[in-house]
């Protein structure tokens, strides 16, 4: 029994190693070069799938922070970095979110994405090509809906309340993610137990899910208030997946 619990630590923490999220600077000719037998050893591809939500909170009303929503192409690409965001026609980006991996197999997870218009007070993303790139070995499929919610609140830190006013707007961005990543992994992955790499894969999204949110939220709180003269929120604890 002793033995059969020391291989299991072992064969998990291997796993974790495989498929570690430590972001590190892109060599895409490296990278590439990496990838291009992939087709030779591949077998089924691995799938990896989390729903997540969560909320941001703006001290302003919803009329205010839809507008400021609306014209993403002032502040998407500055409150990104470091990621990379690259433009694709009006409402579009390729965004780069870094490189991740060890023992012998890294990813560069590169995705399009497009900021669809509000609809009904409904403001969706979702997953479109990058022009002249194919993602090597993996697939995403991202699916994101957000809505406004103001409400008015005196449950605030008199500094706060100060600098507000007597009537406290609080616009809360609520947001859900639906999210699918499809990895075609090399063969020798796969000599660990499937059942591993899933629930290993699955937690790691989650995890990466959780960093980008929790720093893209604060930079977009940041770049918002400061450019209405407001205080900061506090941060938030909730999230869910």
């Amino acid at each position: 029994m002793q033995s059969q619990y020391s291989e299991n630590q072992s064969s998990e923490a291997t796993t974790e190693a495989i498929l570690d999220i430590t972001p590190n600077p892109v060599d895409t000719e490296e990278l590439s070069e990496q990838t291009a037998d992939l087709g030779k050893t591949q077998i089924e591809p691995a799938r990896f799938h989390g729903f997540f939500e969560d909320c941001m909170e703006m001290y302003a009303d919803a009329q205010t922070v839809a507008e400021y929503l609306n014209a993403h192409q002032g502040w998407f690409r500055r409150c990104a970095h470091p990621m990379k965001a690259e433009p694709i026609g009006e409402n579009g980006y390729a965004l780069t979110v870094g490189r991740f991996g060890s023992f012998g197999y890294q990813v560069e997870p590169k995705v399009g994405l497009e900021l669809l218009p509000p609809e009904e007070g409904i403001y969706r993303i979702r997953t479109i090509p990058v022009p002249d790139y194919v993602a090597p070995g993996y697939d995403v499929d991202f699916n994101a809906t957000q809505w406004l919610v103001e409400t008015t609140t005196s449950d605030l830190d008199e500094g706060v309340a100060a600098v507000l006013g007597s009537t406290t707007k609080v616009t809360r961005v609520q947001w859900q993610l639906d999210l699918l990543v499809t990895i075609h992994f090399p063969g020798f992955i796969y000599r660990l137990p499937m059942s591993l790499i899933q629930s290993t894969g699955d937690r790691l999204l989650a995890k990466i899910v959780r960093q980008v949110n929790r720093r893209l939220t604060h930079k977009v709180q940041q770049d918002f208030h400061s450019t209405l003269g407001l205080p900061m929120p506090h941060k938030s604890k909730k999230f869910a997946a």
